[in-house]
């Protein structure tokens, strides 16, 4: 009777750890893969935030290329070629975001091009 009694409580016990694993197992799926209706977007990425980022991250690289020659870590060759390099992509970067700008005053102001009239007729 006693190991009737020892397996009766033997089973309760594998049952009871097998239903926490599956209820575990559960709450692990839903956690993963449950999506909320409400999902937060980020802010679209424009050309122009993505120049900006570039500017900022040339810039910081630059002060760090200052930094190491400074440091002595740097020949003045090398660090004559990585300066000009980076001023160069710094350019780029400056000359198209100035062209990025042009473009929207003249959206904004509404211009046409030269020729065209309001009425969509040639001049």
């Amino acid at each position: 009777m006693h190991s009737l009694i020892a397996f009766a409580v033997a089973g309760q016990e594998v049952a009871f750890v097998f239903f926490g694993c599956l209820l575990f197992a559960a709450f692990l799926f839903v956690y993963v893969f449950y999506q909320p209706g409400e999902v937060e977007h980020t802010e679209e990425k424009t050309r122009l935030g993505y120049l900006l980022e570039r500017k900022e991250a040339t810039y910081e690289n630059l002060r760090d290329l200052n930094f190491e020659y400074k440091a002595g870590k740097l020949s003045e060759h090398d660090y004559a070629i990585q300066r000009a390099s980076l001023e160069d992509e710094a350019a780029a970067i400056l000359a198209e975001m100035d062209a990025i700008e042009k473009a929207r005053a003249v959206v904004r102001r509404g211009a046409r091009p030269a020729g065209i009239r309001p009425n969509g007729g040639r001049a």
